[in-house]
């Protein structure tokens, strides 16, 4: 569910107050003889006669209280039974009154909510200023009174060329919404029973909704939908700035929130491999699923040399001036760019001290290339340039979920299951399909050496969560694509097309076959909203591997069957289908994998079954 518009920065925790910038922005109008009047709705006119005066941030509109100190309500009320969100826990995840967090991509700042004082409006027309161009404008709500259900409303993006843009907006229950799809889980309510918070109500959820922007456009103002059943709660409004051109140049998807070390005191040395090469570059680090804050004392980029050892000096990274930043739960950092040579397909290493005790981190879990941490206790080694202090060995990447570089053509987003994360490939050799894709792009003659982001998880589905979005858990399969895609593929920065490749894991689970296809297309439908060129892969043979029974064969063949007919549809929402089954089928038995392309486990293809399917892609109507 989310955000669909339907025609076809940085931010490391600062503190600016929303209600001194609404005060401002009413002293200027107020210094040119103009004043709001509030009509219902939250529009506005000036009472004297003259030209609109800007519409005003959301920070003035604020009515509602929801969020309450536990034990003191204070006239707080989320649901219309008494019960509201816990200031305490909110603090706890690191979202303090008025901090700006960074979610989808997107800086949000927070209400400065504090005892008795507003801190949301109930979505219903409101007019939001949200000026500047941007090509996204992502949402902070949550929805009540729907019966547990979702609620869904219609609202509109005003430039100030006076053209607008209708957009739905589809936000789940508070307390019974999918974790999974939710930017914060709190880990209870405050009840309107005597006694504080109650956990009996069970978790809380707060979701970040990325609705799509005309870059080339001005925004003026954004329009609150207006809903039918059931209540949308509008906690913030913020927008993704389109004036800079950043080019995803490596990336890993969040899989699963698990147990680490524990850290404490100790450098993580983290090894990717660029795809587009640049000489401005930065570091996206994520704290998707958790419930709490984590401080990174030092960070630093190196070119790599050999193991742990980088070539050269490393370069130490800051950000928004400062060697260190507190990482709130569910949001992320960007670091400010830095000046070193990246050719395309650079070894890079990505060192970040933790000072404070880490007990779990989200991951992306099946690394195919081997990282590194320093013995606990030994400080920050960010800057070390021999690669002696770094003894352990690390199989997952922590925290860092994206390398972008400044200009470029552009990047492709590889989303799937574990055949695009790699299981079956050799380690530490770059076998994968994304990174042979991205190969043959760099060779290419005449081509673009577009950045190709890995966006694979082992074990993940289209339709349904693995990973259950919330808490500590030995599952790292992920969320679904449907629930992940705003962050894994349209928050990255200077996507131009993205590759879907996947569903058999759902078959094997049990999923319909009608389910998959239909889920593979709302994911299409998504990517085109957004600008992107799609792309879809049929689903590859598994016959002999425990689970690819009869059945699962039967559907793997209906949703390729539907998959092949798309390519034939002028409404299909794919740009192109590409018939990896066709790549790695035996002949002999098309329900299996040719034996030369089988990594041994009859699901996964190995390193020559890769290549192939890489070499299958036409580059030429990849790049469009």
């Amino acid at each position: 569910m989310g955000a669909e518009r339907t025609r076809g920065r940085h931010g490391g925790g600062r503190t600016r107050g929303p209600l001194a910038v609404a005060a401002a922005v009413l002293a200027v109008c107020v210094a040119a003889g103009l004043t709001w009047v509030l009509r219902s709705g939250g529009t506005e006119e000036p009472t004297d006669g003259a030209a609109a005066p800007p519409v005003p941030p959301l920070a003035v509109l604020l009515d509602r209280i929801g969020i309450s100190r536990d034990g003191s309500r204070a006239g707080a009320d989320l649901d219309g039974r008494g019960n509201s969100l816990s200031a305490q826990h909110l603090a706890a995840a690191g979202w303090t009154p008025g901090r700006e967090v960074v979610l989808l991509g997107a800086p949000i700042e927070l209400p400065d909510y504090a005892l008795g004082r507003p801190d949301h409006v109930v979505s219903d027309g409101q007019r939001v200023g949200l000026r500047g161009r941007h090509d996204a404008v992502v949402v902070l709500a949550t929805a009540t009174g729907a019966g547990g259900g979702a609620v869904t409303g219609t609202g509109r993006i005003v430039y100030t060329d006076g053209t607008e843009e209708e957009f739905r907006l589809t936000v789940h229950d508070w307390l019974e919404g999918p974790a999974g799809d939710a930017a914060l889980v709190l880990p209870g309510v405050n009840s309107a029973a005597e006694g504080g918070p109650s956990l009996l109500l069970g978790s809380a959820r707060l979701y970040a909704r990325s609705v799509p922007a005309d870059p080339a456009r001005e925004v003026d103002h954004v329009v609150l939908p207006r809903t039918g059943q059931g209540s949308l709660h509008v906690f913030a409004v913020g927008g993704r700035a389109a004036d800079r051109q950043w080019t995803g140049t490596w990336a890993r998807a969040v899989s699963g929130y698990t147990e680490v070390g524990p850290w404490q005191d100790q450098t993580l040395r983290l090894a990717v491999r660029t795809t587009a090469g640049g000489h401005r570059v930065r570091i996206r680090l994520e704290n998707t699923f958790a419930a709490e804050p984590v401080m990174i004392g030092a960070a630093s980029l190196a070119l790599r040399g050999t193991g742990a050892a980088p070539l050269g000096e490393p370069v130490p990274l800051t950000f928004e001036g400062r060697a260190d930043v507190s990482l709130p739960a569910g949001g992320q950092v960007f670091s400010d760019p830095v000046e070193i040579l990246l050719p395309p397909r650079s070894d890079v290493l990505v060192s970040l001290h933790l000072p404070e005790p880490v007990h779990a981190a989200p991951v992306h879990s099946a690394a195919g290339d081997t990282s590194y941490t320093s013995e606990a206790g030994s400080g920050d080694r960010t800057l070390d340039a021999t690669g002696a202090p770094f003894t352990g060995r690390l199989y997952t990447w922590p925290f860092l979920t994206g390398v972008e570089v400044l200009g470029g053509p552009g990047a492709v987003v590889a989303l799937g299951d574990s055949i695009t994360d790699g299981a079956g490939s050799t380690r530490d050799a770059h076998a994968r399909w994304p990174d042979v894709l991205a190969a043959r792009l760099d060779a290419g003659a005449g081509l673009p050496t577009m950045g190709v982001l890995n966006a694979g998880i082992a074990g993940n589905r289209v339709t349904r969560d693995l990973y259950p979005g919330e808490g500590v858990a030995p599952h790292v399969g992920g969320v679904s694509m449907l629930h992940r895609a705003p962050r894994d593929v349209f928050a990255h920065n200077g996507v131009r097309a993205v590759v879907v490749f996947a569903g058999i894991n759902d078959l094997r689970s049990g999923v319909p076959a009608e389910t998959v296809a239909a889920g593979l297309e709302e994911l299409g439908r998504r990517a085109r909203e957004r600008g992107l060129r799609v792309f879809v892969a049929t689903l590859a043979p598994c016959g002999g591997e425990a689970r690819c029974t009869e059945e699962v064969e039967r559907g793997r063949q209906q949703v390729n069957a539907r998959l092949r007919a798309a390519a034939e549809d002028p409404g299909s929402p794919f740009d192109g289908v590409w018939d990896f089954d066709a790549v790695l089928r035996d002949p002999e038995a098309p329900e299996r994998l040719l034996p030369a392309y089988d990594s041994g486990d009859h699901l996964h293809p190995g390193d020559a079954g890769l290549r192939a399917l890489a070499e299958s892609v036409d580059l030429y109507q990849l790049v469009g």
